[in-house]
């Protein structure tokens, strides 16, 4: 790596005692909603995964992915990442270490999280995100952690000319509608050539081709994130009493702008709505870019819960514990869906009827087998795996 980031006098990774519910509890529920939109994806070979013709209960859960899943999970990893650069920056504060090693912890970090993208990518999962967090992580280092108040409430007014953004972009697709002359063209999906290659070492190749091009089509994500940071620097998730107002006018407009910009689109993956190319790939636009705006809202949402939840409750101590351990459990889908789906292996999502009815089952199971792995670790007081490598090269000592 080629970085002297081993100081002397910096701490190691976070302690047990000094986690806050809230991010733990979202990270975990969350990568519910990760799977199911990562599942549709790898089943139909395309992104966003979808069935162009659904028929029955297919129609209703396709109106589902659109409305909660499809381009509203990752948002809210980017808000948490975001906040945790900022946790992870303070306690390396309050240990005494100086600015250039907090820095220098960080960059490690984020520079590894790149590595481990790219091995993500070609060895398992071609929509990865970890490096682009990494790449995210870097630059957010380097230009906003330590700067002030007042330059990181730019932030805001991006958000909120994004909601400007949203609204035109939604009221074109109204008039459109409205003034439309028919048609019965699909949402727009791009094809996916690891997800559909007959080998692994064809899919291989094909991935570690996507995974550039993938990861640069996300890394506007930093603007998401950076609300993360703006939210961290108030400490809105672990001071959740003191700011009830604002997580929950954030979950009524965060929710309600993700869900109402979603609906267009959603009504056409359905086929209750009907419209022509060009208004579908406006609908399509507008279903992203209000997905943002799903990050804030889900992430408020769980900071409500955590207010009146504990962390020792079956259910919550189950999320939070594989929340502490999301990197694995992210990891572990991107194994199974190489195992069970991928064509030159089992296969699954084309042998038992409905793809889409599928797909989703094995989502639900995944993740329930990553929530009781979790769990069982957490009694345990362990770590999950990949969190173990990543700690390991983050916080190395001097040799």
């Amino acid at each position: 790596m080629g970085i002297d980031t081993a100081p002397r006098t910096s701490r190691g990774p976070v302690l047990r005692a000094e986690r806050a519910l809230a991010p733990d509890l979202a990270r975990g529920a969350m990568l519910l909603i990760i799977a199911l939109a990562n599942v549709a994806g790898v089943v139909f070979a395309g992104e966003p995964g979808l069935d162009a013709t659904p028929e029955g209960v297919d129609r209703g859960l396709n109106f589902l992915l659109f409305e909660l899943v499809h381009a509203r999970g990752y948002p809210v990893f980017a808000v948490m990442f975001g906040y945790g650069l900022v946790q992870l920056a303070r306690r390396q504060d309050a240990s005494g270490a100086t600015p250039k090693q907090v820095r220098a912890v960080l960059l490690r970090r984020n520079l590894w999280l790149v590595v481990f993208g790219f091995a993500h990518a070609a060895l398992l999962y071609y929509g990865d995100f970890l490096g682009a967090y990494g790449i995210v992580g870097i630059a957010m280092t380097l230009l906003l952690l330590r700067r002030g108040d007042r330059f990181h409430s730019v932030v805001l007014v991006l958000w909120a000319l994004s909601a400007v953004e949203m609204l035109v972009i939604g009221a074109m697709v109204v008039r459109g509608i409205l003034g439309g002359s028919g048609g019965a063209a699909p949402l727009p999906s791009g094809h996916v050539d690891s997800l559909a290659a007959p080998g692994y070492v064809a899919s291989m190749l094909d991935r570690i081709g996507e995974w550039p091009v993938h990861t640069l089509t996300v890394l506007p994500f930093i603007m998401i994130a950076w609300l993360g940071m703006w939210a961290a620097r108030r400490r809105v998730l672990e001071e959740l009493p003191r700011h009830r107002t604002l997580l929950t006018w954030t979950a009524v407009l965060g929710l309600g702008g993700a869900v109402a910009g979603g609906l267009p689109a959603a009504l056409v993956s359905a086929g209750w709505l009907h419209v022509d190319e060009s208004a579908a790939s406006l609908m399509l636009l507008l279903h992203g870019v209000s997905g943002m705006f799903a990050g804030p809202g889900y992430v408020a949402v769980f900071g409500l819960i955590a207010m009146r939840a504990s962390r020792s409750g079956p259910v919550v101590g189950a999320l939070s514990a594989l929340g502490q351990r999301s990197l694995s459990g992210y990891l572990f889908q991107s194994v199974a869906w190489l195992v069970l789906l991928a064509p030159f292996t089992l296969a699954l999502g084309d042998r038992f009827g409905s793809p889409t009815v599928t797909g989703l089952i094995i989502a639900v199971a995944v993740w329930l087998t990553t929530v009781l792995i979790a769990r069982q670790l957490d009694k345990r007081r362990q770590p999950g795996p990949a969190e173990v490598v990543l700690r390991g090269l983050t916080y190395r000592p001097r040799t």
